[in-house]
């Protein structure tokens, strides 16, 4: 059965409701798509024995799920519990004439939810695969897959993009036509943009092994 077409505006909750700064946010799911798909590391926030924690991982997604996974010793990837995903791109500061102005130019997402352990075999292998393309296209097929052992020691959670708010902001300070604008200051943007550099190989590895083409192609390229 062919799954419905997911709606290209997401829902409006008491969680994704934005409170402030409201011409920043959206709640298109090509905003949210595109964030998730400009970057490979999320910050995962759960609460552990009744304590907040924050743990940075690598994810993978497709039209309804975020993909993350760790070491099954891992006790903030527990599954069945509530969790919020955050990702963020930053891409300036923006420099006004007065400190209180100065601000950032970036690109949010935050995602709630209940994070699901994934233990049907099929979905688990599937998973590993989106995150494992979603951070290097091509690797999946490159390396060797994980045998069942390593399958044995992995937790993949799924975590539903249904509930999900987005941020952006762009552009110049908002001073430049308040008052301070006489006192003479500069004032702007200072772009901040990261890049792939040159593959650097193993020491271990045998003289002559070639960098794989879907590796080397990126260097150069920007990230984020």
């Amino acid at each position: 059965m062919t799954a419905e077409p997911l709606p290209r505006v997401l829902p409006v909750t008491d969680r994704t409701r934005h409170r402030r700064l409201r011409e920043q946010g959206s709640h298109e799911r090509a905003d949210l798509e595109a964030i998730l798909d400009a970057g490979f590391v999320c910050h995962l926030g759960v609460v552990v024995d009744g304590r907040p924690v924050v743990v940075p991982t690598v994810y993978g997604r497709d039209e309804r799920w975020l993909y993350l996974h760790g070491s099954v010793a891992s006790r903030s990837l527990a599954g069945d519990t509530p969790v919020c995903v955050t990702v963020t791109h930053v891409d300036g500061l923006v420099l006004a004439r007065s400190v209180f102005e100065h601000g950032v130019n970036y690109r949010s997402a935050m995602i709630h939810g209940t994070a699901r352990k994934v233990t049907d075999p099929e979905e688990r292998l599937a998973g590993l695969r989106l995150l494992t393309e979603h951070a290097a296209p091509g690797q999946w097929s490159y390396a060797r897959r994980p045998d069942r052992r390593e399958l044995a020691a992995t937790t993949l959670l799924a975590v539903s993009l249904q509930e999900a708010s987005v941020k952006i902001r762009t552009g110049a300070p908002d001073d430049g036509d308040g008052p301070d604008a006489a006192l003479g200051l500069w004032a702007g943007v200072l772009p901040l943009t990261s890049a792939w550099g040159t593959p650097e190989p193993d020491p271990a590895l045998p003289p002559g092994t070639a960098v794989p083409e879907h590796v080397a192609r990126r260097a150069g390229t920007r990230h984020g």
